[in-house]
C-alpha cells in the first residue's frame, strides 16, 4: 500500500468512527485511528506517511478540529485535512490552505468524493 492511501481519521464518536474507517478500509485506505487531537497528533508524530487526515470540528479535549487542522499545516504541512461537523460550518478564511469541509451526515459516495479530490491535489 502507498503512503497516499494512509488516512487519519480523527473522531471522538465511536460508532461514526467506525463507521467512517469502515468505508475507508472497504475503498482500500489503510485507515489510523484517534478519538481525538492528542491521539491524533501521538500518531502523527510516531506513524510515516499519512497524506490525510479528516477530523470532526466539535470534540472533547485539548483542541478542537479547526485548531487541529492549523497545527497539522504549520507541523506536517503535506498532510491535506477534511474536516466535517454536523453542528458547526467554519467560515472560509477560518480554514488553512489545503483544508476541505464536508459537512455532516454525509453519505458514503459523499466521503469518498472528497478524499479522492484531496488525493488528487497533492
Amino acid at each position: 500500500m502507498d503512503a497516499a492511501s494512509r488516512i487519519l481519521l480523527v473522531e471522538d464518536d465511536p460508532i461514526l468512527r467506525l463507521g467512517a474507517a469502515a468505508v475507508l478500509a472497504d475503498a482500500g485506505y489503510e485507515v489510523l485511528e484517534a478519538a481525538n487531537a492528542d491521539e491524533a497528533i501521538a500518531v502523527l508524530e510516531r506513524e510515516t506517511g499519512i497524506r490525510l487526515m479528516i477530523s470532526d470540528i466539535q470534540m472533547p479535549g485539548s483542541l478542537d478540529g479547526l485548531k487541529l487542522a492549523h497545527a497539522v499545516r504549520r507541523r506536517w504541512p503535506p498532510v491535506a485535512v477534511l474536516l466535517t461537523s454536523g453542528r458547526r460550518t467554519p467560515e472560509p478564511e477560518e480554514l488553512p490552505e489545503r483544508v476541505h469541509y464536508l459537512p455532516k451526515p454525509f453519505a458514503a459516495p459523499e466521503l469518498l468524493a472528497e478524499v479522492g479530490q484531496l488525493a488528487a491535489a497533492r
